[in-house]
């Protein structure tokens, strides 16, 4: 493991070559379009009223149909850093939630995506890939996939 005095060294070099702060601001100017969307497009929805922005691991916002929010639960539509792709997770608004949930979702069939063991970190319930390669030249398109794929996570939850 790196020592933290190499590891900022590296990230001094990679701030100075200019792609990386870019490339940040970029994609958080377009996840907040993209929450401004869903708040715009979806007024039935809770939207969540800001981004998280993460630790360069995962950034992402909530959005919770009244169906949904009846229940204590929230979907998320996560960006994570490290594989550069976008995932749904289902998560509950405390633990007991989650646990309650958990337990639903492992004692009965489910197909959509992975059920998340809970633990130490874990935040979701079950979760699903939306987009594995992101297209970031064509952000209509992105975002189009991003909602079909929420819509469809959200269909399959309520079906279950």
């Amino acid at each position: 493991m790196k020592s933290l005095s190499n590891s900022m060294k590296t990230y001094k070099a990679l701030m100075d070559a200019g792609d990386m702060p870019e490339a940040y601001r970029g994609l958080m100017q377009y996840l907040m379009r993209l929450r401004t969307y869903f708040a715009d497009h979806y007024p039935d929805y809770t939207v969540s009223g800001s981004l998280y922005f993460g630790y360069m691991d995962m950034s992402y916002f909530s959005v919770a149909p009244a169906a949904l929010k009846k229940r204590g639960l929230k979907a998320a539509i996560v960006f994570l850093h490290e594989t550069c792709s976008f995932e749904i997770w289902l998560s509950g608004v405390n633990r007991k939630t989650q646990g309650e949930f958990y337990e639903l979702f492992s004692t009965y069939e489910w197909h959509y995506g992975t059920i998340c063991v809970p633990g130490k970190g874990v935040d979701a319930i079950v979760s699903a890939p939306l987009v594995s390669e992101p297209d970031f030249d064509d952000l209509d398109a992105l975002t189009s996939k991003i909602e079909r794929g929420t819509n469809a996570f959200l269909d399959a939850v309520y079906c279950f």
